[in-house]
């Protein structure tokens, strides 16, 4: 038995929209005509894609009831009936029997196995008939089969959910597609009904989305013009990724005209929103890894450019003195009005913002979870959390749950999960002969919320990506379009009354704690690092914002998200490594006092402020201890350290490292050798100084005696004693003794 809807398939290309505008007027012509003569339209060319997402060596039998599968009393049934062929042969023509069940679903449980295929068709009545064609392989055929207003089968129905299949025989026994026909009551009351439709831009790594991705965006058919096109004229509930407006924003005066245009529109529609965190990210994946609140930005400062924001110059204009001959005296260009705008301003989502939402991924929020959200300061709000019925004891148990919830003192927005599943599945089909049978099985779904729901219903279209404007309106306006429902803004459902709902045990996913745990750390590095910049916002506002979008919820099941987070991981180790000492070589000193170069690498694109520390390991160097210097972007720079030797001859061991001005080590410590010679040269100098000073003193002494020597003989001459004569000599030198006798 083959699958009864085929998988979901790749983004659109343009090409296809082509074959499926084809494809959907087959359908209509198919319904026009009646049954059991239905004639055969002609065969669509094979288009490889349009059965892409068919398992290789299959085929997939579709049975989607028009209008959604509402048939009110007088209307007839029309649904179509598709036929995909990915085997390597030819399906023989075939006849296919409608049947209708004349005896209601039971209730939601009971139509989940009844849509799933795990419940027989037998006891079915049939009620018409249609056929194919031999479908070549590699091609697929769609055909309509109308039951008219007026047949039995349809006659007397109470309002309920029927079921309803499609069968064939094929080479390998009968095959079979289910689906539904909802008959609405007549007299009930609206429920109000909330759909949640999220505005992301996807997966990224990089903290902001570029001017170029923001371009391809926000075109004519980019995937926020989709989404935003999707929602305009309907009352669906935004939840914007903030990390969109603010990528926007960023770029000031330079952004993409068709961006701006696109932050016009969704400033200017008036439904009711609520922000996402940043990037999209798991909030559960935070709290698991310890942190006491999730994250949020902190900067974008390094994403703008002041020119982008100065006010335009005022058209100069001349003065009534002046002649009209004589140019116009132009009014000065005001120095002020480039002022960056602010971090809120920039994160800001729009008009009808309710605060304190907080949308885990799907299935990860538990008790605890939810109750640490609600400790979180919502600007005066009661803080919310979204989660899935699924993960209610009620709605596991297959019981509708209302949308506003009570879980101990913390409060929880429940959306339904079947509903949620069956147009997330419709909103990414963009072939409405596929898309009918989810749309159907999402009414089916609602016709038992509102019949079992005693508050406001709540559900989703998914995080789904690559979704068109018309699936995805499609689905919203499915959902609206549903017996018995009225619309709700986010702020009127979680103001209705709460029920006690219990969520059950969760089994934490330990890859992405682990993640969101490692990032954290390396962010923490990498802000002690940033006290190197005299705006050290410059690195860490980037760092935040790159770490959220790579905990969005868009990573979630992508196989590439591990390489992402080692790239940035990497990325990280680069910019701690991005300033340090360069090696430096050994060194000899031969003066008392020198100054040692070193220099200082610095990739960044920021000047940095660092100090080098410099000790000694013995006394033979005296070194100045810390040598502040500002080292240049994208280069190195030199360094001097004074220094200067005592006396003493040998090796000297200097311990270099970086520190910003918050004493943070900077790189690794380097070592390098000095060899001192500088105090032989002192000692030289000393004892060249005394032997200069003795031949100085002796030349001084002989140069004395010397001339006290000719004095005597100048003396001896002047009294007439021959000098060389000693008994002269010795008679001058009695004869006043002799004559103080007398």
């Amino acid at each position: 038995m083959t699958p009864p809807r085929a998988l979901r398939r790749p983004p659109r290309r343009a090409p296809r929209l082509v074959t499926a505008a084809l494809a959907a007027v087959v359908v209509v012509c198919g319904m026009l005509l009646p049954v059991p003569a239905t004639a055969a339209a002609p065969e669509p060319t094979p288009t490889p894609s349009e059965i892409s997402d068919v398992p290789a060596g299959t085929s997939v039998f579709t049975l989607s009831p028009s209008s959604n599968g509402i048939v009110r009393p007088g209307d007839a049934l029309s649904v179509s009936i598709s036929l995909q062929n990915a085997t390597d042969a030819e399906i023989a023509p075939t006849t296919v029997t409608l049947a209708l069940g004349r005896t209601p679903i039971a209730n939601r449980e009971a139509l989940g196995e009844w849509l799933s295929g795990s419940v027989s068709a037998a006891g079915l009545e049939p009620i018409a008939e249609g056929g194919f064609d031999a479908v070549q392989a590699g091609a697929f055929q769609v055909r309509g089969i109308t039951v008219d207003a007026d047949n039995p089968a349809l006659g007397g129905l109470a309002a309920g959910v029927y079921p309803i299949a499609a069968s064939y025989d094929g080479a390998s026994g009968t095959v079979t597609s289910t689906s539904a026909m909802i008959v609405p009551p007549a007299d009930a009351v609206d429920v109000g009904l909330g759909v949640i439709v999220p505005i992301t831009a996807g997966a990224l790594e990089e903290g902001l989305l570029t001017a170029d991705e923001l371009a391809e965006l926000t075109a004519s058919d980019g995937a926020l013009t989709n989404q935003l096109d999707g929602v305009t004229g309907t009352a669906a509930i935004l939840a914007v990724d903030p990390a969109v407006p603010a990528s926007i924003r960023v770029l000031g005066t330079s952004a993409p005209e068709s961006a701006l245009e696109w932050l016009e529109r969704l400033e200017n529609i008036q439904n009711s929103r609520f922000a996402l965190q940043f990037g999209d990210a798991d909030v559960t994946a935070q709290l698991q890894a310890g942190l006491p609140r999730p994250l949020e930005p902190t900067s974008f400062t390094a994403y703008m450019d002041p020119a982008d924001f100065v006010a335009p110059s005022p058209t100069p204009t001349a003065t009534p003195t002046e002649s009209p001959s004589t140019s116009p005296t132009p009014t000065p260009t005001p120095t002020a009005g480039s002022s960056l705008p602010g971090t809120a301003e920039l994160l800001a989502v729009g008009p009808a913002t309710r605060p304190g939402v907080y949308w885990p991924a799907d299935g990860t929020a538990d008790t605890e979870i939810a109750e640490r959200l609600a400790e979180i300061d919502a600007g005066g709000m009661t803080p919310v959390t979204l989660v899935p019925s699924s993960t209610t004891d009620a709605g596991a148990a297959g019981r509708t749950v209302s949308a506003h919830g009570r879980i101990g003192s913390a409060e929880v927005l429940v959306y339904d999960s079947d509903i949620s599943s069956a147009l997330d599945e419709a909103s990414q089909r963009e072939e409405s002969w596929l898309r009918g049978a989810s749309l159907t099985s999402a009414t089916a779904y609602l016709a038992f919320a509102t019949a079992e729901a005693d508050g406001p219903i709540l559900t989703t279209v998914g995080r789904g990506e690559g979704r068109d404007r018309v699936e995805l309106g499609a689905a919203i306006s499915a959902a609206f379009g549903a017996p018995d429902v009225t619309p709700r803004t986010i702020a009127t459902v979680a103001a209705s009354e709460a029920r006690d709902v219990e969520l059950e045990e969760i089994e934490p996913s330990q890859e992405r704690a682990a993640a969101a745990s490692a990032l954290v750390a390396d962010e923490s590095e990498l802000a002690r690092f940033a006290t190197i910049l005299d705006t050290p916002s410059l690195l860490t506002g980037p760092e935040r914002a790159e770490i959220l979008q790579l905990l969005g919820v868009a990573w979630i099941g992508d196989a590439a998200w591990p390489a992402a987070l080692a790239d940035h991981r990497q990325a990280s180790v680069d910019t701690l490594d991005s300033v340090a000492l360069l090696p430096t070589s050994p060194s000899d000193l031969y003066g008392s006092s020198a100054a040692l170069r070193f220099w200082v690498r610095n990739d960044l694109p920021y000047p940095v402020n660092l100090v080098l520390y410099t000790t000694r390991d013995n006394p033979r160097l005296d070194v100045q201890p810390q040598t502040p210097l500002v080292a240049t972007p994208e280069s190195n720079t030199r360094v001097e350290v004074p220094v200067q030797a005592r006396v003493g001859r040998g090796d000297v061991t200097l311990t270099l490292q970086l520190r910003s001005p918050a004493f943070v080590a900077i790189g690794e410590a380097e070592s390098v050798e000095v060899s001192v010679y500088a105090d032989w040269e002192a000692v030289g100098i000393a004892a060249l100084a005394v032997l200069v000073g003795l031949l100085l003193a002796f030349g001084i002494v002989r140069t004395v005696l010397r001339m006290r020597r000719r004095r005597r003989k100048t003396d001896a001459a002047a009294d007439g004693i021959d000098p060389s004569d000693d008994a002269g000599s010795a008679s001058r030198e009695t004869a006043p003794d002799e004559e103080r006798g007398r």
